[in-house]
């Protein structure tokens, strides 16, 4: 993870974590006076004619030791436990900036499960090992190095040092124990993202898996995933759980010492039985830290191999970033592309091949070809969701790498193949939740998108709730709100990457009409595979294998008798044998 995101939020919350560890080695260090009080009260107790205001005093002084550890420990959980959860908070909304920065490309490596995985269960690792865990580590150092203190003054050296002898022993396996869990820890996350993506896929093409009857495969394929799932976080149980019984094994060795050896300094009067007894307190203290320092060193190797996996994730740059001039400014809609030439990264195949293309203001071009010919390649290009060389596309006679991002973006209105519609409602979806449209305008968008009607004859209207991905309406539709959520953006450049595919050819031509009607000297590209959409175009472009063999208005390359010609006749060929 870049180092500066942790640490500029510990900077940003040093007062909230000063206040928490002042009061944190408060409550510490208030906990370890009660064994020497207990000791005392012991003593006291043992004489026949103790003065039983002695013993009311070291009493109250009990629940005054209690009632100061509950408000201060009450304070440092609040300020570190919280704390840890702001930090919690903080990564996530930088890990979900991240994500909206980086390119497409990195999106068509990574796994969305992976990714699921990175926001949800990494971050919440990290979360418990720079929250509770390392409270838990400071608390637990101060009660020991508080109470050690207190027997070596109070009680006896020898006596300590001998029933403190297993302890550099748990040290070492602790750190040991840490490693292997810190690996296996790192395998059970991999194989809970490869878990939520099994489940995301299934969910997405449920439809599919039904029509081909795969539910059964479906099923034994999961179990697959869960059963290594199981087995690596049993392999992660296996060696957390010998922790605490090592740990407690060890601390039965330093009872039993001060048993033998403390017992007998007390039939020898070296030591009275109030210390004795104050001397088991002070181990039995010691015990739980320790044993929650060997759950803390788990948590932090788990919290550590989570942060290795973000480091790997904020490590990685975005490949698309603003032009150098950093130009924003709104854009008329003259666009020039000049002898570009694209491979997609990681590949030396051509997917565009020396195009050579203008497009003036207010025109509207069509894109033809077969699929793969490159026309979404195009479209891609000019949204700069790839980086293309310098010198290749102009918009308004500016190279489109001197732009900012969001200038070329803002500027031009898409609607993609694949139709996106959010969980939410029709009026947020086409507004693309934002306040910046009237419900006028919103409205005037879905009649020229023909799908105003539609709309307004559900039950809710506008209001109406769609499903994940627009499931609970049909693809015709979503084509037509992701139309409409185009056109009330008003874009000078308007692309139509085959988004008319789902509807009839009347409601297609109705939607041509109104564009052309509300978009008067606006620029429209519109690829499609159906020649009806592109016909009265201002010219028609038509690609094969990343290249433009033909271009020319619908009757130009009619007569020309290429590769437009056999579309044509081949769409067409239907209405041509009923008019023969």
């Amino acid at each position: 993870m870049k180092e500066n995101i942790i640490i500029n939020f510990f900077k940003k919350n040093k007062l909230r974590y000063f206040i928490g560890l002042i009061f944190m080695v408060a409550s510490s260090y208030i906990q370890t006076l009660f064994p020497k009080v207990l000791g005392d009260t012991i003593d006291i107790l043992k004489n026949r004619n103790f003065k039983s205001m002695n013993v009311n005093s070291n009493i109250i002084y009990m629940i005054l030791i209690a009632f100061s550890t509950f408000v201060c420990t009450f304070v440092w959980r609040n300020m570190v436990m919280g704390g840890g959860r702001k930090l919690e908070n903080n990564i996530r909304e930088k890990l979900f900036d991240h994500f909206q920065k980086l390119s497409p490309e990195f999106y068509n490596n990574e796994k969305t499960g992976n990714l699921i995985a990175y926001a949800i269960n990494d971050i919440s690792a990290v979360r418990m090992t720079f929250g509770p865990a390392t409270a838990m580590s400071i608390n637990g150092l101060v009660i020991c190095v508080s109470s050690i203190y207190s027997m070596v003054v109070s009680i006896s050296f020898k006596l300590t040092l001998m029933c403190l002898i297993p302890i550099p022993f748990i040290v070492i396996i602790m750190l040991k124990i840490g490693k292997m869990v810190q690996h296996r820890f790192r395998k059970v996350q991999e194989n809970f993202a490869n878990i939520s993506d099994r489940v995301q896929e299934n969910i997405n093409g449920i439809r599919v898996i039904k029509a081909y009857v795969q539910e059964e495969k479906e099923v034994k394929n999961f179990e697959a995933l869960n059963d290594k799932m199981m087995n690596s976080n049993l392999k992660l149980v296996k060696i957390s759980s010998a922790l605490s019984p090592i740990i407690e094994l060890c601390f039965s060795i330093s009872f039993v010492c001060n048993l033998i050896i403390g017992g007998n300094m007390v039939l020898k009067g070296q030591t009275s039985l109030g210390d004795f007894v104050a001397f088991n307190t002070y181990i039995s203290m010691i015990m739980a830290p320790v044993m929650s320092i060997g759950r803390v060193i788990i948590v932090f190797q788990r919290g550590m191999a989570s942060l290795k996996r973000l480091n790997k994730i904020f490590e990685v740059k975005p490949a698309v970033v603003d032009g150098n001039a950093m130009l924003e400014k709104n854009i008329e809609g003259n666009i020039e592309f000049k002898n570009l030439t694209f491979c997609y990264p990681g590949s030396s195949k051509k997917a565009l091949n020396n195009i050579n293309l203008t497009i003036k203001k207010g025109s509207t071009v069509g894109i033809v070809g077969k699929t793969g010919a490159g026309k979404t390649t195009l479209n891609n290009l000019l949204l700069k969701l790839y980086n293309v060389e310098n010198g290749k596309i102009f918009l308004d006679g500016v190279d489109i790498n001197d732009y900012t991002l969001n200038s070329i973006r803002n500027n031009i209105g898409y609607v993609p193949q694949d139709n996106f519609l959010f969980s939410a409602n029709i009026k947020e979806n086409i507004s693309f939740f934002k306040d910046i449209y009237s419900y006028e305008e919103i409205k005037n968008s879905a009649k020229a998108a023909c799908i105003y009607e539609s709309i307004i004859n559900f039950p809710n209207g506008f209001n109406t709730i769609l499903g994940e991905r627009g499931v609970n309406i049909s693809g015709g539709q979503k084509q037509r709100i992701s139309i409409a959520r185009a056109v009330v953006k008003n874009p000078p450049i308007l692309i139509l990457d085959d988004s008319l595919s789902a509807v009839d050819a009347v409601t297609e031509t109705e939607i041509l009409d109104n564009l052309k009607a509300i978009r008067k000297n606006k620029t429209a590209i519109i690829i499609a595979h159906r020649l009806s959409a592109v016909r009265d175009a201002d010219e028609i472009i038509v690609l094969d294998e990343g290249t433009i063999v033909e271009k020319g208005t619908h009757d130009e390359l009619l007569n020309k008798g290429g590769i437009y010609y056999d579309i044509y006749r081949e769409q067409f060929k239907d209405k041509q044998s009923e008019a023969s």
